[in-house]
């Protein structure tokens, strides 16, 4: 058996809001859908990223009866890498994205990050290396 993985899919509460960051605020293309639908694909390189309305998996899986969210720490998060952390922070800064980390050194890491949420608060970090 051999298993491949080809994409992450986000369950969502608020789907128009998320297409819209991940398409206008993040810049990916369209894959396929649009935000008046309960599904969409964004191409982000090698893997895709999916959005899926939240109860409707929910719907699929049996367990809609169960709480849709509980506080708790993150337990998921989209890593993209850039180029430049301190551009790519200025420039989604413009767009209005909110950061909960500026950008800073992370040598245990070897990376330099930042970390912001898209409007379903799904937490996303980008990265690029430190220099050697």
């Amino acid at each position: 058996m051999t298993l491949q993985f080809t994409y992450v899919r986000l369950l969502v509460s608020n789907f128009e809001a998320c297409f819209i960051f991940y398409r206008d605020i993040m810049g990916f293309d369209i894959a396929w859908g649009d935000e008046n639908g309960a599904y969409a694909e964004f191409q982000t390189g090698n893997t895709k990223l999916a959005l899926f309305k939240q109860h409707l998996m929910a719907e699929a899986v049996g367990n809609a009866n169960q709480p849709s969210s509980v506080e708790c720490q993150d337990r998921s998060a989209l890593i993209f890498a850039v180029d430049n952390v301190d551009e790519t922070y200025q420039k989604l800064t413009k767009k209005d994205v909110r950061f909960v980390t500026e950008p800073c050194d992370r040598p245990d890491w070897g990376t330099r990050t930042a970390h912001f949420r898209d409007p379903d608060g799904n937490l996303i970090e980008i990265n690029s290396n430190l220099s050697s």
